[in-house]
């Protein structure tokens, strides 16, 4: 198990339990020190906000200095993934169905990594997006990073929200 697995393993369920889910868990080197950068939303859909960053923190700090997986010092950063949110589970492609993505492959699919289109949905761990030039599938295994494209169908969903 890396680091990040570890991580995750070890806050995840909290973040569940308080009604969070999370989106992406970032550790990176920086000039200085590592930077450890958590992505989250509500479970109930409303916006994240200021005291919802907050609290995960405040959970977060106490869970890490417990277990202890990152032996040097290191910023923690909690934010929302925004409206032009990643994809990071197989739910989120049926979720977003409809909805503008960009993705990118590990492997080359006919001879490219990079596709944008609207994705269709996931059938067996097989991501469907019409592009202009026609439809592509990917293997969930095969994304290195996906996101969502900020359209107006996109903003008008999230103005849309309760």
């Amino acid at each position: 198990m890396n680091i990040v697995e570890k991580i995750t393993s070890v806050i995840e369920p909290s973040l569940e339990a308080m009604g969070y889910a999370l989106v992406q868990l970032k550790l990176a080197d920086g000039a200085r020190r590592k930077s450890l950068v958590i992505m989250a939303e509500r479970k109930d859909d409303d916006a994240m906000s200021f005291d919802d960053c907050s609290a995960i923190s405040q959970t977060v700090s106490a869970l890490l200095d417990v277990e202890d997986p990152i032996q040097s010092a290191y910023d923690l950063e909690v934010c929302s993934p925004g409206i032009d949110r990643p994809l990071t589970k197989p739910q989120d492609f049926t979720r977003f169905a409809g909805f503008e993505a960009r993705l990118e492959t590990m492997l080359p699919i006919d001879g490219r990594k990079r596709f944008r289109g609207v994705i269709e949905g996931m059938k067996d761990e097989v991501i469907t997006i019409n592009m202009p030039e026609g439809e592509a599938r990917i293997e969930f295994r095969n994304i290195r990073s996906a996101k969502l494209v900020m359209t107006d169908a996109l903003l008008k969903k999230n103005d849309t929200k309760p």
